[in-house]
């Protein structure tokens, strides 16, 4: 698409292809929200959107995605990408900035069907859009959060490179509960082998990063 070129964006890994969802990927996203993100007795997530049933969260899954491409702008963006296994929609990885141009901030969230936990794949997708952000777009800064009793989210973090940077609090349905926030930075990022970023130099704008590309490792 000529006058949104964010819609050929794709990241590949050595498993794993993210990009902006078509309507077909949107239909199986839904499918996997509805099954499950994460055990009942759990809530990863500020929004309790998991909570809905089935049908709502199917529903809700769709609109987010609408909701961020309407009102994207280079100051403020939100990327949502699915992630894509074995030829399967398996979850989200998203990447948002506010004013990118003067901050090279950006900060990430995700979520993974539940069938598809223990395979590394939150690792390697967040991993994704980290090599997105330092080496495609030339950012300064990633940073992240997850409530204290996610101890996946924050593995995944540490595993990463991320150091801890404060924690805050968060009314979670009702309740102030700690959120750890992490940070990672460019000079301590290493980029993996193997990923490679498809399709980037048109989007660059709508990033606000028009500036701020350096070698993304594939075709820009």
């Amino acid at each position: 698409m000529r006058h949104w070129p964010i819609f050929a964006l794709r990241l590949t890994t050595p498993r794993l292809e993210l990009r902006l969802p078509g309507l077909d990927d949107l239909d199986e996203l839904a499918d996997v929200a509805a099954e499950g993100v994460h055990d009942p007795g759990e809530m990863p997530f500020g929004e309790p959107w998991t909570d809905a049933p089935p049908h709502e969260r199917a529903r809700s899954t769709v609109q987010i995605h609408f909701r961020q491409w309407g009102t994207w702008s280079p100051g403020d963006w939100a990327c949502s990408f699915v992630t894509v296994w074995e030829g399967q929609v398996v979850g989200v990885q998203e990447m948002r900035a506010v004013d990118f141009a003067v901050t090279r901030e950006v900060a990430t969230g995700s979520w993974l069907g539940r069938r598809f936990h223990g395979r590394g794949i939150g690792t390697e997708m967040r991993a994704a859009v980290l090599h997105l952000a330092f080496a495609g777009l030339g950012a300064r800064y990633a940073r992240s959060s997850a409530f204290a009793d996610n101890p996946r989210s924050l593995a995944i973090s540490r595993k990463l490179g991320y150091r801890d940077d404060g924690i805050a609090m968060f009314n979670r349905k009702g309740e102030a509960v700690p959120q750890q926030r992490v940070r990672l930075s460019r000079d301590e990022w290493t980029a993996p082998g193997g990923f490679e970023i498809h399709g980037l130099a048109p989007c660059l704008p709508l990033f606000g990063a028009s500036e701020g590309i350096t070698d993304a490792g594939g075709a820009l």
